[in-house]
């Protein structure tokens, strides 16, 4: 259907073109002393036309071309920026598969690969929420390698990112934070600093059930 509409378009360009070439009663006389030029006034119509229609295509072309680097920019920040998510992906699925050596690893192959676009001036718009999720995966592998520093460093880091930020997201990711050091320190018998965890929490937050369930096994 296509290349008939096609076949159409260019019979009617043609026949149009025919038409118009065929009706050749002007004329246009150019004066080059001692020279006379005199053209048909349907071929100076046509060049004109083909001229503005190759310095259209031109500019495009040039347009295009000064872009290149720009979109060359734009694609390898784009593949950074996929390369961070994957490896927060893949953290997630090694920390939920017990695999806590290979998700650590991961979480700080995504932090890495933030900073990298981060350095390169590509700031992601999500970008606290990444680095604090990827901490939280990192210190959360860390528990369960019963590596307490690198635990607390990454906790640490994680609740300073969040801290003072506006947006839903980040006080719900701050939040699950605190409560997961809650779970950790009841883990590890320090009922009063899991009360601390708990204490610090919002009012609202206080009140779901993770927390109540916390609350009563200290």
């Amino acid at each position: 259907m296509r290349a008939a509409l096609w076949l159409l378009a260019l019979f009617a360009v043609a026949v149009a073109t025919a038409l118009f070439a065929g009706n050749n009663q002007s004329t246009l006389t150019l004066f080059w002393p001692p020279h006379r030029i005199d053209l048909s006034l349907n071929l100076v119509l046509m060049a004109l036309v083909a001229a503005f229609v190759v310095l259209h295509l031109a500019l495009r072309a040039l347009s295009a071309l000064f872009e290149m680097p720009v979109q060359a920019r734009r694609w390898r920040a784009q593949q950074k920026e996929r390369a961070a998510h994957t490896a927060l992906l893949d953290a997630l699925g090694h920390l939920l598969s017990g695999r806590f050596i290979r998700a650590r690893k991961a979480a700080m192959a995504a932090l890495a690969r933030e900073k990298a676009l981060d350095t390169a001036g590509e700031r992601l718009s999500h970008a606290a929420q990444l680095r604090t999720i990827a901490h939280l995966v990192a210190a959360e592998s860390a528990q369960a390698l019963q590596d307490r520093a690198s635990r607390d460093g990454h906790l640490q880091r994680a609740l300073e990112l969040t801290q003072g930020r506006s947006g839903a997201a980040l006080q719900e990711i701050r939040e699950g934070a605190q409560l997961r050091a809650a779970r950790w320190a009841l883990d590890e018998r320090d009922v009063q600093a899991s009360l601390g965890w708990l204490e610090a929490l919002p009012g609202g937050a206080q009140r779901r059930t993770v927390a109540l369930r916390i609350r009563l096994k200290a």
